[in-house]
């Protein structure tokens, strides 16, 4: 039964999801339109702008976890996380305004200056969105509560990009006349200043009850160690990896609306379809009510396979029912991502049992990076699957070429939901464990071998 003392209102919900939406304005922007902005605003090579996204994802790499195991060694008396949700958001504002000011240079120093606040905006990105999916461990130990803020969580990201997607075309074109940079400057500012707003709130409005306060101070090689005891968590981030295949259709989209459908402007139909079909989040507190995570988990991949072959089936003849497929699709897949920040805050007490330190920051940092590195893979491998299927830049496209980026549209992702399927059987740290762990924890009892500070211990349960 949830305690009252563990039970989030519905007004700390709506402000963790809005720390999501305004993060995600940053995301968003960054994720969708930097590209465009560095190759046709700034002027930069592609070759260039690519080469700037390869150094930034190996500077991830060292950097997350590094960061997130810090965060795990530090605490304030306000808290192990909600600092870096007062103060990160202005910094946050301030790089992605930077990352879309069109200097007048040469092209080295646009290339220098683009490299230097697109890597710095990655960085400063991680110290914030580490904390934010941090806070569902420290909000409360109850999975049931826990699962309603992983939904908000995600449902505050696929809002907030969606909302870009759809928000931000239109604000630029207004602001376009006459500017340089097509209203792109004035556009991001106005965005970033809402979304400022947006995380104040979240800050604000939202609480840490799970204390690690006290006792023992842990070092950053001891993070390093708890999370490799964390045999559940890593067969969740493969599974999250898998993601690699979405983010690769997401890439497609442009080309398949281009050439396949006659119509590019179709591409801002997806905006739409993210925005509403993040509301099936919604469904994931009801689903967990009864039925285990993983169970969701390997029903809604056999669904996602169902609608894929149907929508290959059926052709891209006809819009409405392309775009009402894409729908469904996107729905099914969304509502694994909440799953999924919901099952890592579980391993959170997996952890802690298995090595006496509770660290939910280099937990979490995983599904940062792992976010990060499927982005990063599906950027790569769509390159070399146009080149593959032998699609030609500006050109009418042969069949071939047509028939291969239909498939990937549609079918190929199939295969990454298998895989889930595949992982997620294996995966047995169910609510059942985590129940009899947490049980463990509130009795003071850890692993064989594990030696825990007894302060310490009475802090993280209170």
């Amino acid at each position: 039964m949830t305690t009252l003392r563990n039970k989030l209102s519905n007004k700390e919900l709506m402000s963790y999801f809005g720390y999501g939406v305004g993060q995600c304005f940053s995301f968003g922007l960054v994720g969708s339109f930097i590209l465009y902005f560095y190759t046709d605003i700034l002027g930069i090579s592609p070759i260039a702008a690519s080469s700037i996204f390869l150094i930034a994802r190996v500077w991830d790499a060292v950097n997350d976890p590094v960061i997130a195991g810090y965060m795990d060694t530090l605490e304030s008396r306000f808290g192990k996380f909600r600092p870096y949700m007062l103060f990160t958001p202005f910094l946050i504002v301030l790089v992605t305004i930077a990352s879309f000011y069109n200097i007048d240079a040469d092209t080295s120093t646009k290339v220098m200056y683009a490299g230097i606040t697109y890597i710095l905006w990655g960085t400063l990105y991680t110290i914030s969105d580490v904390p934010f999916w941090s806070m569902s461990s420290v909000m409360t130990d109850e999975p049931q509560e826990r699962a309603k803020a992983a939904t908000c969580a995600m449902l505050g990201v696929n809002a907030g990009i969606g909302a870009t997607l759809i928000i931000f075309p239109k604000l630029s074109a207004y602001f376009s006349d006459g500017r340089a940079d097509q209203g792109y400057l004035p556009a991001v500012m106005i965005l970033m200043v809402v979304g400022l707003l947006f995380m104040l709130n979240g800050f604000y409005n939202t609480k840490e009850r799970i204390s690690t306060a006290g006792g023992e101070k842990i070092t950053l090689k001891q993070t390093f160690q708890a999370v490799r005891k964390n045999k559940p968590l890593f067969f969740i981030l493969a599974a999250f990896f898998m993601n690699v295949f979405f983010n690769l259709v997401n890439g497609m989209y442009i080309f398949f609306f281009t050439y396949n459908m006659g119509d590019a402007g179709l591409v801002s139909l997806i905006g739409t379809i993210t925005l509403v079909s993040a509301i099936a989040c919604l469904a994931t507190p009801v689903l967990t009510k009864r039925f285990k995570k993983r169970d969701i988990f390997i029903a809604l991949c056999v669904l996602e396979i169902i609608a894929r072959v149907g929508f290959y089936f059926t052709g891209y003849d006809n819009p409405t029912l392309v775009m009402t497929w894409l729908a469904v699709i996107t729905g099914i897949f969304m509502m694994t991502n909440p799953l999924i920040s919901a099952m890592i805050a579980d391993t959170v007490e997996y952890s802690y049992y298995h090595s006496g330190r509770r660290t939910a920051a280099i937990t979490f940092s995983g599904q940062t990076f792992t976010g990060k590195l499927s982005v990063a893979v599906a950027g790569g491998l769509t390159g070399v699957i146009l080149t593959m299927i032998g699609y030609v830049p500006n050109s009418e496209q042969s069949t071939t070429a047509l028939d291969g980026m239909f498939f990937c549209v549609a079918l190929l992702p199939a295969l990454g939901a298998l895989i889930r399927i595949f992982i997620m059987s294996r995966y047995t740290f169910t609510e059942d464990q985590h129940a009899i762990l947490r049980e463990k924890l509130q009795r003071g009892e850890f692993a064989e071998g594990v030696e825990v500070d007894e302060s310490n211990t009475r802090q993280a349960l209170s």
